[in-house]
């Protein structure tokens, strides 16, 4: 199968294993060696539609071997920068039957920060995510405090994108790309799931749209002043 795909050995464990997906030229090849009357280019067609309910658990095994991470959001602060405050505020929004738990997962995933070894993180942020007074000024103030304390740490570039900017790609969506040592996999966000995507090109993609977003987004240190002019306001 290798030789097929004109790939590495270990190429076909990953799609064995769960850690990467047929692509399409992929299935094409497969189809035509073996004559399966397009069998494989019609089951990866019908996956790319439907959604994976085991999103969250491989998202998060991902994250946790993470060696960078880049993040755009335009609607929360990400998970692995939130206050307990401002988590809990959210998962009470939500009206999460099981707050307490959930909020212990969402804290632990955050030890990845405090590695002897961190992964780099790269995050993009609207400035709408964070002028919206999540859990009361309080727990936002507190949480922007969070914010600057993490952009100083040598594994963080933190950088908003302001209103000023306009229209542009990052108003589609929230969306990750997580490097680990076997690759890039890409997590685009949706109401009530999300979406691995472990196709090459349509994760360079991403990558792709996130240097455009990046293009229009504050420097640190503009991005730094912003954040304490906000906290200045909410009182």
């Amino acid at each position: 199968m290798a030789k097929l795909l004109n790939c590495a050995r270990s190429s076909i464990s990953r799609l064995e294993h769960g850690e990467a997906k047929l692509e399409e030229k992929q299935a094409a090849v497969l189809d035509e060696a073996w004559s399966t009357g397009n069998h494989f280019s019609i089951m990866v067609w019908y996956a790319r539609q439907g959604h994976d309910p085991t999103w969250f658990k491989n998202f998060t095994e991902f994250e946790a071997r993470a060696e960078r991470i880049h993040n755009y959001d335009g609607q929360l602060i990400p998970a692995l920068f939130q206050t307990p405050g401002y988590a809990r505020a959210l998962l009470e929004a939500g009206r999460n039957a099981s707050l307490e738990d959930d909020l212990k997962k969402r804290m632990a995933r955050q030890k990845i920060l405090d590695r002897n070894t961190p992964p780099e993180l790269w995050v993009l942020l609207s400035e709408s995510v964070i002028d919206i007074p999540v859990g009361g000024a309080g727990v936002i103030k507190e949480q922007l405090a969070h914010l600057l304390a993490l952009s100083r740490r040598p594994s963080v570039f933190l950088r908003i994108v302001p209103k000023s900017a306009g229209a542009h790609e990052g108003l589609d969506g929230p969306f990750k790309i997580i490097t680990v040592k076997q690759g890039e996999v890409g997590f685009v966000e949706a109401p009530n799931g999300g979406r691995l995507v472990l196709e090459t090109a349509e994760v360079r993609g991403l990558k792709l749209r996130f240097d455009r977003i990046g293009s229009v987004a504050l420097p640190v240190e503009s991005s730094r002043r912003l954040i304490e002019q906000l906290m200045e306001s909410f009182t």
